[in-house]
């Protein structure tokens, strides 16, 4: 059974704006040393897919510039390797107006010559806000055991996941393991599974679909191309227990940076031996800790300089926490700088932010502080 991978780099962009302002939610930086697309990517990777489609919309430079030629995923090759998909621009005789998909049926119209190009069987969808690790052979396995056109991975989550999950799709599932319906969050009961966004298709029967939505006006994927697909009995589930998190808002992102203190999270996610996360390498000293300094219960990347203490945060590569500085609860992101004597409480800093001397900023847990890349605060 051979698969190609389709990750959607922008979708969702609109519900961490705080971030995506200059860069797709598949760039943005999560754990320390890592971005978003890192786990979508390494996880295609790591069940054997050799070809990576990455449908774009905008603001993809930093994008770009994290992958390269994707020799860090083993992915530079001459047959197969990851290739960037811009979006189709349509220039309508309104004044020749350049029109972006806006929807996600949209940017995979604008993608179909790639999946109808695919010598492989089948097509696997992944988004950039979720962060998993998972071994996807058994989804393609039990995809090929169920003979459906599209087989879903679903998760079970909690009332209170559910009430934060912003713009997603649940799910019904019968006995034998066939989806029954598919709803909009806040539209259904609260019995059903999350629509995790990861998806494969028989690569025929996904042509067929899209062919017929898009001849039929169609808009909405889920709506036009996956509601009915359940319709007809085509669309089977196989589920994931294991640690996934799902980014809808700032407080998300925080709160799961922070859940990579707990050593099960971060076990479930980083240290499966066969399943490394991938990233762009880059080539740092170890940290240095100077005399005076304190961390308590933080995860620090390479290429730090810390003097001040540091109790309960998430600290990117090339950070300097200066002596007299306190940082608690707080996410650091690359090569910001923190004067001496400052003091911050749920916060956090985009790359390059530098905080100066004495400054005092504080924010609350569910509405923490956000500083935006290259601030001088």
């Amino acid at each position: 059974m051979t698969v190609a991978g389709l990750v959607f780099s922008n979708v969702y962009d609109g519900a961490l704006p705080e971030l995506t302002a200059r860069r797709t939610m598949a760039a943005v930086p999560f754990g320390g040393r890592y971005r978003l697309f890192d786990f979508a990517l390494s996880n295609m990777v790591n069940s054997g897919i050799s070809r990576v489609g990455v449908i774009t919309h905008n603001n993809y430079h930093s994008l770009l510039g994290h992958i390269g030629n994707g020799k860090d995923w083993d992915m530079s090759r001459r047959s197969g390797g990851i290739k960037i998909l811009p979006p189709l621009v349509r220039a309508y005789e309104n004044g020749g107006a350049n029109i972006l998909p806006t929807t996600r049926l949209e940017a995979l119209e604008g993608v179909i010559g790639f999946i109808a190009s695919s010598a492989e069987e089948n097509i696997l969808f992944s988004d950039c806000d979720t962060v998993c690790n998972i071994d996807l052979r058994e989804l393609f396995e039990a995809h090929r055991r169920s003979g459906a056109g599209a087989t879903v991975l679903i998760k079970k989550m909690t009332i209170k996941e559910r009430l934060g999950s912003g713009q997603r799709y649940f799910c019904e599932v019968g006995e034998d393991g066939f989806l029954t319906d598919v709803y909009a969050a806040g539209r259904g009961s609260f019995s059903g599974d999350l629509l995790t966004d990861i998806i494969i298709f028989k690569k025929d029967y996904l042509l067929s679909e899209l062919s017929r939505a898009i001849s039929h006006g169609g808009r909405d994927f889920y709506r036009d191309v996956l509601a009915v697909s359940v319709e007809n009995g085509q669309v089977f589930s196989h589920r994931f227990e294991g640690t996934l998190m799902r980014i809808s808002s700032l407080e998300d992102y925080f709160d799961h940076s922070m859940s990579l203190l707990e050593k099960e999270v971060r076990d479930s996610l980083f240290c499966n031996l066969s399943r490394p996360i991938l990233t762009k390498v880059r080539n740092s000293p170890p940290t240095v800790y100077k005399e005076g300094s304190s961390v308590k219960n933080s995860y620090i990347a390479d290429g730090c300089t810390i003097e001040g203490s540091v109790e309960n945060s998430i600290i990117f590569r090339g950070v300097k926490i200066s002596r007299g500085a306190s940082v608690r609860n707080c996410v650091i992101m690359q090569d910001s700088v923190i004067g001496r004597n400052a003091e911050l409480c749920y916060a956090i800093s985009d790359k390059d932010v530098a905080v100066r001397d004495g400054r005092k900023l504080f924010g609350y847990k569910s509405v923490p502080l956000f500083m935006p890349k290259g601030a001088n605060i």
